[in-house]
């Protein structure tokens, strides 16, 4: 179950240029939720995804390093999201018009494996969140926000004093979540800025929501997301994420880099 839960709790990344597949899989009883995407060229191809042309027609083109199409989340939903598993040829005629032609392109893509079956509860600020499961059952957490989302909640509307609309979230929410209530009958907290820091502006109403899971077989140990443990031999490795090691901390800044850009220049 510790393997289980360390791959639903991990971040995984995926990459492939053009005229390769990309394929994404998750474990058992979960399911392929796209969390970011990028097709384009933001990176020399020394860096990654050496150009296919001959060395001599390569150096008469001016490769194109800012280069990107805005279609490639939707075409990741459309292709994978919610499914077990997906795979599909990378070019660019997936995505709609070529935004460099002749400059090679990649795919890079962040997703998580989440449960089939899951429970979300909702606290406004300062109330407490209670999590439950039936007997012999135990909590897994799957994610924990706390904060103020674009989309707001429901549960807590906020009152317009004036403040902007800026989402705001606390990057320690879902570590302490599962340092609370991992593998637990029942746990609480409360949804302060005690608990989890204040990570918007003073002022701002935040709510904390969690999403979990309800097992019936003991955890064994806790999981933190940033240090999954790894799985044991005997475990498949089809469960593993693709091109682990250097190559994916280069693609994972890459990604982090594109979506800091793409998030300042709008």
């Amino acid at each position: 179950f510790s393997g289980y839960i360390s791959q639903v709790l991990k971040n995984y990344s995926d990459h492939a240029c053009d005229g390769e597949y990309v394929s994404l899989r998750c474990p058992h009883r979960t399911t392929i939720s796209i969390q970011s995407s990028f097709y384009g060229r933001i990176v020399p191809s020394h860096q990654l995804c050496p150009s296919r042309y001959p060395h001599s027609y390569a150096t008469l083109i001016k490769e194109d390093v800012a280069c990107s199409v805005g279609t490639s989340l939707q075409k990741m939903l459309d292709e994978c999201q919610d499914r077990r598993s997906c795979q599909f040829l990378v070019n660019s005629r997936l995505f709609g018009m070529d935004p460099c032609p002749g400059t090679g392109k990649y795919l890079l893509v962040w997703y998580k494996c989440r449960p089939n079956e899951y429970k979300s509860k909702v606290a406004c600020e300062d109330d407490k969140l209670r999590l439950s499961c039936k007997k012999s059952m135990v909590i897994a957490i799957y994610s924990a926000i706390f904060g103020r989302t674009q989309g707001g909640s429901l549960e807590c509307p906020y009152q317009n004093l004036g403040m902007p609309m800026i989402e705001c979230q606390s990057a320690t929410a879902l570590q302490l979540m599962i340092k609370r209530c991992h593998g637990k009958r029942s746990c609480s907290i409360y949804a302060s800025t005690y608990e989890f820091g204040d990570p918007c502006y003073p002022g701002i109403q935040k709510h904390l929501n969690v999403i979990y899971t309800c097992d019936n077989t003991p955890v064994l140990l806790p999981v933190d997301e940033t240090r999954a443990p790894a799985l044991s031999s005997s475990s498949s490795s089809s469960m593993e994420p693709v091109g682990v090691g250097t190559e994916m901390a280069l693609l994972s800044n890459i990604l982090a880099a594109y979506a800091f850009i793409t998030g300042t220049s709008e």
